[in-house]
C-alpha cells in the first residue's frame, strides 16, 4: 500500500518562525493502545485536539472560543472505549484551526501567505477554494483566523512538527494491524455543526444525526457500511450514508478494500452531545457515547468485520 506523501520541501528540517514556531511543547498526538489488540479496527481522531499555542492564539483576530468552533470537541471521549475492547484510538492533540490532519499535506491558499508557494502545494483544491486547506483561512463559522499574512516556513513547521507525525503513527497503526490480522477497518471520527455552514452545499440546513462516509462505496466494503449504519439505526439515530460527507483526505488516502484495508468516516452532529455555542457537554453526551462503546462493540466482536 502507498502511504507516502508529495514531494518534501528542500529543506525539511526547517522549523518555522512566526505564531506556531516554537511548537509542539507537547506530543503533537497520543495513541491510546489496548493490552492487547484483539480486533482488525484502528480508531482515529483527527480534529478533537485542543493543545492552541499561544503564539497562535495572540496573532489570530479571533478569541479562543470562536477558534475552537472548528474543533470535533469531545470525539476522542465519545470514541474512548475503544482500547477497553481491543483496538488502538490515535488523536491528535493539536487543534484543526492550527493545521488540519484531514488533508493532504500541502493544500494551501497563496493568498494566506507572503512569499509564493513551491510548485507541489496543492493550491487548486475545492478544500482550499472554502477556506479549509491544510493550514486553514477561516474557522467553520466562515470568520477569518489571521490578522496578517503567513510565511510558508510556518505551514512547512506545521507540517513537520504535527502533520507528518501524525500520519506516520497512523500508518503504523494501519500497516501493523492488517500484518497482524490480514486486514483493516479504519473508522475516521468526526463531528459536524448541526446546520450547514457558509461554505457547504447544505448551507442552512439542519443535519441527520449521523454520515457515514465510504467514498461512495470506494474507501470501505458496502457490507461494512451497512453494520455500522444498521447498528446505530438500531439505537434510533437517523444515519444517511456520503451525504454531505463522503469522506476526506484519510477516508481517501488509506482506503483501499482490495489491499484489504477499509476507510469509513463517521460524522456526529453535534446537537447530539453538545451545546455548539458554549462548547460544553449535554445530558445527551453519556447515552451517546455508551451507543458509541455498542457500536465499537460490534464492530470489533463481528465475523463480517474480522473478514474484511
Amino acid at each position: 500500500m502507498d502511504m507516502s506523501f508529495p514531494p518534501p520541501p528542500a529543506d525539511p528540517a526547517v522549523s518555522g518562525t512566526g505564531h506556531g514556531g516554537a511548537w509542539p511543547r507537547s506530543p503533537a498526538f497520543d495513541v491510546l493502545e489496548p493490552a492487547r489488540q484483539t480486533a482488525p479496527v484502528v480508531f482515529a481522531s483527527p480534529h478533537s485536539g485542543a493543545d492552541y499555542p499561544p503564539e497562535f492564539v495572540e496573532a489570530s483576530r479571533l478569541d479562543a472560543l470562536a477558534l475552537r468552533k472548528s474543533e470535533d470537541s469531545f470525539v476522542d471521549e465519545l470514541f474512548a472505549a475503544a482500547p477497553t475492547m481491543g483496538a488502538p484510538l490515535l488523536r491528535a492533540r493539536f487543534p484543526r484551526a492550527f493545521l488540519d490532519a484531514n488533508r493532504e499535506p500541502f493544500e494551501l491558499d497563496p493568498r494566506m501567505f507572503a512569499d509564493p508557494l513551491p510548485s507541489y502545494v496543492n493550491t487548486r483544491s475545492p478544500r482550499v477554494a472554502a477556506g479549509l486547506g491544510t493550514i486553514a483561512k477561516v474557522v467553520s463559522s466562515g470568520a477569518d483566523i489571521y490578522r496578517r499574512k503567513l510565511q510558508f516556513d510556518e505551514a512547512l513547521h506545521r507540517v513537520n512538527a504535527c502533520y507528518r507525525p501524525y500520519h506516520a503513527a497512523l500508518a503504523a497503526l494501519v500497516e501493523r494491524t492488517r500484518a497482524q490480522f490480514g486486514h483493516c477497518l479504519l473508522i475516521d471520527c468526526h463531528s459536524m455543526p448541526s446546520v450547514g455552514g457558509p461554505a457547504d452545499a447544505d448551507s442552512g440546513r439542519r443535519r441527520v444525526d449521523i454520515v457515514l462516509g465510504d467514498c461512495h462505496g470506494t474507501s470501505c466494503d458496502r457490507r461494512l457500511t451497512e453494520l455500522v449504519r444498521r447498528t446505530l439505526g438500531r439505537c434510533g439515530y437517523v444515519v444517511r450514508r456520503n451525504v454531505p460527507y463522503a469522506g476526506a483526505y484519510t477516508t481517501r488516502h488509506y482506503g483501499a478494500p482490495r489491499r484489504g484495508v477499509h476507510a469509513l468516516q463517521i460524522e456526529i452532529n453535534r446537537a447530539l452531545y453538545m451545546d455548539e455555542a458554549s462548547l460544553r457537554k449535554t445530558p445527551g453526551f453519556a447515552g451517546l457515547a455508551g451507543d458509541l462503546a455498542a457500536l465499537i462493540g460490534e464492530l470489533t466482536r463481528s465475523p463480517m468485520a474480522a473478514a474484511a
